[in-house]
């Protein structure tokens, strides 16, 4: 029974801030844009406090899996590269951190515009 709980968890916790979006999206006029960009950037001040990791240790892919998840990945990588770099790791560190995420999207966004018919608006 002990395995079901971490999925149970990240079920529950990616629930949770899809809810927290859908709610921004249906009780205020935020275009769902930003409220994607402000996903990523609660995640990349959560990261920066410290509070993230902790966060995605206890919830797993629930917490690392969106967009604040994200925000997380660009935000370790900045610290890391700027360890490592010093002040040239702030333009460096978001893109060699994320790169596997940012080169996925890319490709499944090409592939499925191949794919997809768009109907005009």
């Amino acid at each position: 029974m002990d395995i079901f709980v971490p999925f149970l968890k990240s079920f529950i916790v990616g629930g949770i801030i899809c809810v927290i979006g859908q709610l921004l999206i249906d009780l205020t006029k935020l275009t769902p844009a930003r409220i994607l960009v402000m996903f990523v950037v609660c995640g990349v001040a959560l990261s920066a406090v410290g509070i993230y990791d902790r966060f995605a240790e206890w919830a797993g892919c629930g917490a690392t899996v969106p967009l604040t998840g994200f925000g997380n990945v660009l935000a370790q990588g900045t610290k890391e590269k700027i360890n490592e770099i010093g002040w040239l790791g702030i333009l460096t560190g978001p893109l060699s951190s994320g790169a596997a995420g940012i080169t996925a999207a890319i490709i499944s966004g090409f592939v499925v515009s191949l794919i997809a018919k768009p109907k005009s608006k």
